[in-house]
């Protein structure tokens, strides 16, 4: 009932028919139907459905990354069409669709023309897999129409979308994990159980300028999933540039759409005449085949303040429900997933301790422009071999968006990290530094070798220091460099002191030195049943949504303390260690489920602080050339 409604409400005639206020009252019908509990339960997803199994002009969703934002283009609002058979005028409304009616009459004075804007949407980067697999099974009551048969559209790149073979939904199966999950995948951002919904990203390592290749423009190398053009009709100073959002709207893939360069619309030329003045790179870039890239007309949109599927995904009474009664549990397991994170540190419990701090790190708010909250760790002394990449793993199945750079230096001189504006094609060439709020980015400094960075290499370096530090990506538009704030958790492992900065190093301290470092770990990680990863990955999530506060008696007492350490210590404790410790303390707190700062709280962070900065300074003795 609800499918059929959205397409009677997408019909012409119903729309003709209908009183002048009907737009309001869709958009007000569908906001509310769609906040309902179980909405997520009845619509498709274009992320978990195949494409062709999805029925045009039906209600579906899409969660994503803004990628681009287009400039605005004009519609017939309200058009007049001539019926060949009767020769008479009907009324059409072009709102909700990318092609108007065959017949329609340019001279009526009752066309209205119309203002809308287009994003070029992409998945979330990096989403893990075991995301993937849980949004994907929460919605496996929803099944492709029984009165629509499935009809593949002639793409114009298909020798682009080899991989594009399609199954039906209910042949997929869940993702299982294996070892680590993604041990063969690249940069583990892969699941091959989901190719058949997914086009690849045609995005390699490094091409310097994508305008005369149509691929899907993807952030990360060797993504995976459909991108979508959102045509947004109402609210678009409440979007920006990178936010992710679950997007509810009418699905259109007119075959029309899917052919390049072919003659555009007469009454859109009429409409727009800048239209007939693209270039053909900007014609591919923001018209491709709309079975590659699929259109999506945009009801509702919900912001995510995560994409954790295990968590209530908007602030209701039952997020409230479901916060108040897990804060029971958050000691308990907090103390198991810090003994979890030990074993795999390899018995260092202080480094474990610091690690768990980082993955629930948040930039809460900015002053000026500093960053407050953000908790850069660099881990040193890391194992050579395949050590890291199998860390990386781990942290990728406890958190729901992650990225491991390996920070060779053919990695570093040959990728694009930075996003830049082609102006050739008109639209923002994507960079892997183009992440969705709290991703957990993955430094892998092990991989460094002897070498020199090129020119290209040193503004990769230079975008990550000014990601560790500010928390912002500066964009190239050529001309000049725009600033675009981000919330990034960066953990840097490396074999000495990182060449990067860091709010936090750490060097590892391994308690036991296992023959085999694979089977050792995938032991670890296997002991642990499903329930009680899925309860860590809740911890993590929640951790960095409550609220925090420091009372004056508090704040006063540790003023006092500071002044003392002071005292005791001029030269060794800075106004940095302050800043620091209180980040710590703030970061233990939560850890605990306690929202605001108690005296054990500081002193608990003071104490790790003073172990954490013992074992630097033996280590600096250690290795006397090392800064």
């Amino acid at each position: 009932m609800r499918m059929w409604f959205v397409c009677r409400f997408c019909c012409p005639a119903a729309q003709s028919n209908s009183n002048p206020e009907w737009e309001a009252k869709v958009l007000e019908y569908f906001k509310g139907q769609l906040r309902e509990k179980e909405s997520h339960s009845w619509v498709p997803s274009l992320n978990d459905v195949p494409l062709h199994y999805l029925k045009p002009n039906s209600l579906v969703k899409f969660r994503c990354l803004v990628q681009d934002m287009f400039d605005p283009e004009f519609y017939m609002g309200v058009y007049e069409t001539v019926d060949p058979s009767t020769k008479a005028n009907v009324l059409r409304c072009g709102k909700y669709k990318d092609v108007t009616e065959c017949g329609v009459d340019l001279n009526s004075r009752n066309t209205v023309t119309a203002e809308r804007q287009t994003f070029y949407c992409v998945p979330i980067p990096g989403e893990s897999p075991w995301a993937k697999e849980i949004s994907f099974l929460s919605a496996a009551r929803v099944v492709p129409s029984t009165s629509y048969v499935p009809s593949r559209q002639k793409r114009s790149y298909e020798e682009d979308d080899d991989d594009m073979d399609t199954q039906p939904q209910k042949q997929r199966e869940p993702h299982t994990g294996g070892k680590f999950g993604t041990v063969n995948e690249p940069h583990g951002n892969g699941d091959s159980k989901r190719q058949e919904t997914e086009a690849p990203s045609s995005q390699t390592t490094a091409p310097s300028d994508c305008s005369s290749h149509l691929d899907l423009n993807f952030p990360l190398p060797g993504e995976r999933g459909p991108a979508c053009l959102v045509k947004v009709y109402e609210g678009l100073d409440s979007f920006k540039l990178n936010d992710t959002l679950e997007i509810y709207g009418i699905l259109s893939v007119n075959p029309v759409l899917t052919v390049l360069g072919e003659e555009k619309d007469p009454s859109l030329l009429l409409l727009n005449p800048t239209e007939s003045m693209e270039t053909p790179e900007e014609q591919r870039a923001h018209d491709p085949p709309a079975s590659l890239v699929p259109r999506l007309h945009m009801l509702y949109a919900r912001p995510l303040q995560h994409n954790n599927p295990l968590l209530p995904s908007a602030p209701t009474e039952d997020q409230s429900a479901f916060v108040s009664s897990f804060l029971v549990e958050m000691a308990s397991v907090r103390a198991e997933l810090l003994a979890y994170l030990t074993h795999v540190l390899l018995g260092d419990g202080l480094a474990a301790e610091y690690l768990l701090l980082h993955l629930i790190s948040n930039v809460y708010t900015r002053r000026d422009v500093l960053p407050l909250g953000k908790f850069t760790l660099n881990l040193s002394g890391c194992p050579l071999n395949s050590y890291t990449e199998r860390l990386y793993q781990i942290v990728q199945q406890l958190v729901p968006c992650s990225y491991r750079l390996s920070m060779s230096l053919h990695t570093m001189n040959s990728m694009r990290l930075v996003p830049k504006k082609d102006y050739v094609a008109n639209r923002l060439v994507s960079g892997a530094l183009q992440l969705a709020r709290n991703t957990s980015l993955f430094l892998d400094e092990t991989q460094l070798e002897q070498g020199q960075l090129d020119s290209s290499g040193v503004r990769n370096i230079t975008a990550l220091g000014n990601l560790i530090s500010w928390q912002k990506v500066d964009y190239d538009f050529s001309y000049h460099q725009m600033e675009f704030p981000c919330n990034i958790n960066v953990l840097v492992t490396s074999e000495g002191r990182s060449l990067l900065p860091s709010d936090c190093q750490v060097p590892l301290q391994p308690q036991v030195t296992p023959p085999n470092m694979e089977e050792y770990l995938t032991t670890i990680h296997m002991a642990q049943f499903t329930s009680q990863i899925n309860k860590f990955r809740v911890y993590l999530s929640l951790a960095r949504t409550l609220d925090y506060s420091i009372s004056d008696e508090v704040t006063k007492a540790v003023e006092d303390d500071f002044v003392d350490m002071r005292k005791d210590d001029p030269q060794s404790v800075t106004a940095e260690d302050l800043h620091r410790m209180l980040v710590v303390a703030r970061l233990l707190s939560l850890s605990l489920g306690q929202t605001t700062l108690s005296r054990d709280g500081w002193m608990r962070a003071k104490h790790i602080d003073m172990l954490r900065r013992s074992r630097t300074e033996q280590q600096k003795s250690l290795n006397g050339n090392e800064p």
